[in-house]
C-alpha cells in the first residue's frame, strides 16, 4: 500500500481549507522536509521532554513525572531540547511509553503536519489511539490532521493572506522566529509557485 500523498489529496485538502495548493505544500516542507515517513514505515516524530513532563501532570501522573524527572531527564525536563537524532526519537517515544503509554504519545509530534498527540480530542478524533492509527496510516490521514489543526486553531485566514509570521505564531508558538520559521515558509511557499 502506498503511504504517500500524492498531488489530487493536497489539492483537496487545499480547497476544502480555501488556501492554494503551494500554501500546504510549503507548510508540509518546513515541518517534516516533505516526507512523514521514515525509511522503516514508521511515522516522522519528535518526541518533547518538556511536554511529556507536562502531560504526565495533566493525566495526574505528578508522582511518574518526578520520578522521570531524576531518572530520565532525556524523557521528562521542565526545558526543552536534547531531542537527539531524528532516527532514535521512536526508541525514545517507546522507552517513555513503559512510564505512561497515554502521556508519552501525547508527546510526540506526528507525521507530516508535526502535529502534537496531546491534540487527539480538540482535531476530533475519538481516542488518542485513533489519532496514532491515523498516523500510521498515510500521508493523506496526517495531512488531515494538519488541516483540522489549521482549522481549530483559526489558522486559515493566515494561510490564504500569506501571513506567515502570523501562521508561524499560531501553528509552532511564540518562538517562531528563533528557527525562522515565517521566512523558511515565505521561501517554501516560492518554491512550490505560489504568487
Amino acid at each position: 500500500m502506498n503511504k504517500k500523498l500524492i498531488p489530487s489529496q493536497i489539492e483537496d485538502q487545499a480547497k476544502k481549507l480555501g488556501v492554494e495548493s503551494a500554501v500546504l505544500r510549503a507548510v508540509i516542507e518546513v515541518e517534516c522536509k516533505g516526507s512523514g515517513f521514515n525509511t522503516d514505515n514508521t511515522p516522522v516524530i519528535l518526541f518533547e521532554r518538556h511536554v511529556m513532563r507536562q502531560r504526565l501532570i495533566a493525566n495526574g501522573q505528578l508522582k511518574i513525572a518526578d520520578q522521570m524527572m531524576i531518572k530520565r531527564p532525556d524523557l521528562c525536563s521542565k526545558t526543552a531540547g536534547g531531542y537527539g537524532l531524528y532516527s532514535a526519537q521512536h526508541g525514545r517515544l517507546n522507552v517513555a511509553t513503559q512510564y505512561h503509554r497515554a502521556s508519552a504519545l501525547e508527546s510526540a509530534s506526528w507525521g507530516i503536519g508535526q502535529v502534537m498527540g496531546y491534540h487527539w480530542q480538540s482535531l476530533g478524533y475519538a481516542s488518542l489511539q485513533a489519532f496514532v492509527n491515523a498516523m500510521y496510516k498515510d500521508e493523506a490521514s496526517q495531512l488531515k490532521a494538519m488541516c483540522r489543526y489549521i482549522k481549530v486553531n483559526g489558522l486559515v485566514n493566515a494561510l490564504k493572506n500569506k501571513d506567515w509570521k502570523a501562521f508561524a505564531r499560531g501553528y509552532n508558538g511564540v518562538e517562531y522566529a528563533k528557527n525562522s520559521y515565517d521566512v523558511k515558509l515565505a521561501n517554501a511557499y516560492k518554491e512550490w509557485g505560489g504568487q
